[in-house]
């Protein structure tokens, strides 16, 4: 009877402590509504358009202009980029790039995905994708690691022939990420997201201009620099599973409490 009541407080215990790690699975909030989208696209590092994750930013540019954005991401995510590009009519074939980078301006490598792509002759549109690779809340000072912070995207023509600079494109670009929970979590945490200027602010304690960081968006729950994840859950519901084993293999092994040689009574 103690060991079903020991065997129901537990698996009580298990469903309450797997509940946070579902809810912590499930993939970033979209932004509100009420968020404009952004419809330009800056063209520089300095001067790259905000975007949220799930937001579709547009822009109208010419072929050979270099195309600018920039977007949060924070640890545990995995951010996918896609960017379509609207070809004109009569173009002799074009090749778009896109590249991403970290608040280090560090050129980030895509896992997978078209971040290259040559339209012919004629063709009305290009599509290109990046899958970076998963944000980690810590990396060596030596390592090429995504951290937490603002990334920045590029998108640009290369290669182009004479007869195709100043042609009209329109562009749209989307960034989504994936939540890969507590497989991805590592030990430590950055004093501070790779935010341009954050490290400026947050010496001089003010929130004026002249010391306003170069990036002002950030996650919708904060940054949270790995200091949670599923792991923490899963680590708790396996101690409870070995001390779940520990007490039924002393039930199961435990004596009678009689003396050795004694028979048990009639």
């Amino acid at each position: 009877m103690r060991i079903t009541r020991v065997v129901s407080a537990t698996l009580l215990a298990l469903g309450l402590a797997a509940a946070p790690a579902a809810a912590d699975s499930t993939p970033s909030a979209s932004p509100s509504q009420d968020s404009a989208a952004p419809t330009r696209a800056g063209t520089s590092f300095r001067t790259a358009t905000e975007v949220d994750q799930g937001q579709k930013a547009t822009a109208s540019a010419s072929t050979g202009d270099y195309l600018y954005w920039s977007f949060p991401a924070d640890a545990g995510q995995r951010p996918t980029v896609k960017a379509t590009v609207k070809l004109p009519e009569g173009h002799t074939g074009q090749t778009w790039q896109i590249d991403v980078y970290d608040g280090l301006r560090r050129r980030q490598a895509c896992q997978y995905g078209a971040q290259t792509r040559t339209a012919a002759a004629g063709a009305a549109s290009a599509e290109l994708a990046c899958v970076l690779r998963t944000v980690r809340a810590w990396s060596e000072p030596w390592a090429n690691d995504p951290l937490p912070g603002t990334y920045y995207v590029r998108l640009t023509a290369v290669g182009l022939k004479t007869a195709d600079l100043g042609l009209p494109v329109s562009t749209e670009l989307r960034v989504d990420s994936k939540d890969m929970g507590g497989a991805a979590a590592v030990d430590g945490s950055l004093a501070e997201p790779l935010v341009p200027g954050v490290a400026v602010k947050s010496d001089t304690g003010k929130d004026d201009s002249s010391s306003a960081v170069l990036s002002s968006i950030e996650p919708d729950d904060g940054w949270s620099s790995g200091w949670w994840s599923d792991r923490w859950v899963w680590t708790a519901i396996g101690g409870m599973l070995a001390a779940l084993a520990g007490i039924g293999g002393y039930a199961l092994t435990r004596g009678t409490g009689r003396p050795p040689g004694v028979p048990p009574q009639a």
